[in-house]
């Protein structure tokens, strides 16, 4: 085929780029040639956009085994043990086919913890939808969440939490990022550097067809009305091929047979060779008619940039390949020595004894264009007075909260998924974090997904550090340790200005929380153009994070434990209404600045609320987020069927402290005995702490202003999203 302007364009490349390609490889590529430029100078693979603002973000710490730039992150957690995680996107996938792209991104996401030695114990997911009245939004919930379920329920490692959003920014991009946890050896970490010139270079799994060809250049660009005819770009899954993946890999990697090992993912065979290759600098040879194919007369091209699912690539010791292929045999699982490593710094491709493909590999893995794209900062919204907010009947207003789609229960996607398998999820979906015991041990793992997108619209450097210190909060709530964080940044086209002004300045709102609660960023992802007919998504940041429980029966949850206990707030409590829940949902309106985020006091209370679980000295927490004070006061009396009654403050505008969202908040409760101990120990750590209530009855009250059953707000809550998703679906 002649490389002309047009099939330049079609592999999305600009004239600049193709220039470089051009001064690479000393004369004009071939079509298999471009096509490899093309992937791995993509934005999904060479995150040529962000790369020079996630070097600002911090990556080190003392528990930090293994930062960005390997397939997932690595902590350690002591007793010699690793935990290895990860999140990433697979939002173009899905929103094109939701089932597979959904069920895709578990299988890609599990791929990359397990290809560095770990057990996945657990998956999370982070989901933005559409407004539930858009034509579309029925169908792809229904798609998405059983494509999680299916892929994930089948392979057998439990799915125990995530976050569900609806906003109409997401009616022509929906967000489906998948979060996979393992636990691993901390001496057995296995890498993808390949060493050892003349190594042999192996294929495992499934075998390669055509689906998904180009679907990293697809994910790396806007949908128009035609994004319908993108599906041949969306990968199809088998999660029982790839749970006997795992077990291969795993009984594999107990042998001293694996010099590196990476999975094919985005780009395929083409992104896991040049990576191996180029942080080993080696070249490789590899003959492409051995590749094991499912499909008659496929080119060079094809099998170089499927994503064909299931598949990995080694490079083992040599004279190791029979006990290799044993084990994948006994799998019933491909197995096949496909090239070698070579001293050349090149990739050299053959196919029917000829030479299809020669290029240079750190051209194309390290040296792939970065850019410094112009941005413009955002406008700030100003701060809105709470007094100057229309106050509303409180429990008028929290029925509409507790049912409205981003607060409603979301029991009808986590009972889709089996959040018990592996007999060791201690919390089930719908606290504040997941908890997973390590097993064997009294450890336990706390597992969080978090974003506020509608403060990142706002301001996007106060939403980045807002996001991060949320995830801390969820998982101080529940007695863990914060230990680290990855993140899934999805954003609109870079190449605008005011959008990579939101990049920018989140990336930067997240340094900075990161550095000051010592919560480092040791992977991530990044999905951007995600935008259809120049529309862009809400900014959104999401961060995945991990904290550790030394003793799991020293946790905390959210659900009131008795009648008379005592209910304490944490935290300063201001009446920030801006960007807020009750500001959109009760009272139409999207405007004002987000609340503040107090990264010293973010700090001072997450320990010291730690401290009071490990101590015994609280019976429930909950942290404090959207809705605020009232909307999380109902979600614990929901959780057990407990009322309460409370007593508002006096100095502020009684639906400003129900409703207001201000930072660094928890509730708690407490044996009125330990109550001056609780109080004693807050000031001695100069943390507010205030008791405003008493638990008991069946009614939620507000002392002076009236009540509410648990049990109506119950119906409520549980109610919106089963209702909605009974309509007949006519976009199937």
């Amino acid at each position: 085929m002649t490389i002309t302007a047009d099939v330049i364009r079609s592999h999305g490349l600009t004239d600049e780029e193709y220039q470089r390609v051009l001064e690479i490889m000393g004369r004009q590529p071939n079509l298999t040639e471009l096509g490899i430029f093309s992937v791995m100078w993509s934005e999904h693979c060479s995150y040529k956009s962000s790369k020079k603002w996630l070097k600002t973000l911090p990556t080190k710490a003392p528990w930090v085994i293994c930062g960005p730039g390997e397939n997932a992150g690595v902590i350690d957690i002591g007793d010699g043990q690793a935990v290895i995680f990860k999140m990433e996107s697979h939002n173009h996938p899905s929103f094109i086919e939701p089932y597979q792209g959904a069920a895709t991104g578990v299988g890609g996401i599990l791929r990359d913890v397990f290809t560095m030695g770990a057990r996945p114990i657990a998956n999370m997911n982070a989901l933005r939808f559409g407004d539930p009245s858009h034509a579309k939004t029925r169908h792809l919930v229904a798609g998405v969440v059983a494509g999680i379920g299916g892929y994930g329920n089948c392979v057998g490692v439990p799915t125990v939490g995530g976050e569900t959003n609806f906003h109409a920014s997401y009616n022509g991009n929906i967000l489906v990022n998948a979060m996979t946890v393992g636990l691993a050896d901390a001496n057995r970490i296995f890498y993808s550097a390949a060493a050892g010139i003349g190594n042999p270079v192996v294929y495992v799994g499934s075998k390669t067809g055509r689906d998904g060809i180009h679907g990293a250049t697809m994910a790396s660009a806007e949908f128009s009305e035609d994004s319908e005819e993108k599906r041949p770009t969306v990968q199809v899954g088998d999660p029982f091929t790839e749970k006997l993946l795992i077990e291969a890999c795993l009984e594999l990697m107990a042998t001293d047979c694996i010099v590196a090992i990476q999975d094919m993912g985005a780009a395929g065979l083409t992104s896991s060779s040049f990576e191996m290759a180029s942080k080993g600098g080696l070249g490789i040879e590899m003959d492409l008619d051995c590749v094991p194919m499912r499909e008659e007369n496929m080119t060079a091209y094809e099998v170089m940039l499927s994503e064909s699912q299931e598949r990995m690539l080694m490079v083992l010791k040599p004279g190791h390949e029979d006990i290799a292929r044993a084990v994948f045999e006994k799998w019933e699982l491909d197995f096949a020595v496909i090239g070698h490593l070579t001293d050349s710094g090149r990739m050299v491709l053959k196919r029917h004894g000829q030479v299809v493909a020669d290029l240079p590999i750190d051209p194309l893995a390290k040296a792939s264009p970065e850019y410094d794209r112009p941005w413009v900062a955002g406008q700030r919204r100003p701060v809105l007075d709470p007094a100057q907010v229309p106050a509303r009947d409180p429990f008028e207003a929290l029925k509409i909260l507790v049912s409205c789609p981003d607060l409603a229960s979301k029991r009808w996607i986590w009972q889709q998924y089996d959040h018990m398998v592996m007999n060791d999820t201690v919390q089930r979906p719908g606290g504040d974090a997941a908890v997973v015991r390590i097993h064997g041990t009294a450890k336990a793992l706390a597992i969080t997904t978090d974003c506020t997108p509608r403060y990142c619209l706002a301001d996007p450097h106060e939403g980045g550090r807002q996001a991060v210190a949320e995830a801390y909060r969820n998982l101080s709530a529940v007695g863990a340790r914060p230990l680290a964080v990855t993140d899934n940044l999805n954003f609109g086209n870079p190449e605008k200005p005011e959008i990579m002004g939101q990049i920018v300045e989140a990336i930067q709102g997240m340094g900075e929380a990161c550095r000051s609660l010592d919560f480092p960023v040791v992977s991530g992802n990044v999905s951007l153009y995600n935008e259809t007919n120049g529309q862009a998504i809400l900014p959104t940041p999401a961060i995945g994070a991990v904290g550790l429980i030394d003793d799991v029966a020293a946790t905390a949850s959210m659900a009131f434990k008795g009648d008379g206990e005592c209910i304490l707030v944490i935290g300063e409590t201001k009446g920030w209404l801006g960007a807020s829940l009750y500001l959109r949902e009760v009272l139409g309106r999207e405007e004002g600045a987000p609340p503040p985020v107090a990264l010293h006091r973010e700090k001072r209370e997450g320990q010291f609320i730690r401290t009071m679980i490990g101590d015994g000295q609280v019976t429930a927490v909950h942290d404090l987020s959207d809705g605020g004070l009232l909307v999380g006061m109902a979600e614990m009396a929901m959780a057990s069927g407990i009322g309460a009654e409370i007593v508002p403050a006096s100095h502020l505008p009684l639906h400003a402290w129900c409703f207001g969202e201000d930072q660094g908040r928890y509730l708690v409760t407490a044996l009125a005995s330990q109550v001056p101990v609780i109080l004693e120990t807050a000031h001695r750590a100069e943390v507010s702490a205030l008791v405003i209530g008493i638990t008991g009855g069946a009614d939620l009250c507000l002392k002076g202003i009236g009540s509410i059953p648990v049990e109506e707000l119950t119906r409520l809550n549980e109610g919106w999203l089963p209702a909605f998703m009974s309509h007949p679906d006519t976009n199937a």
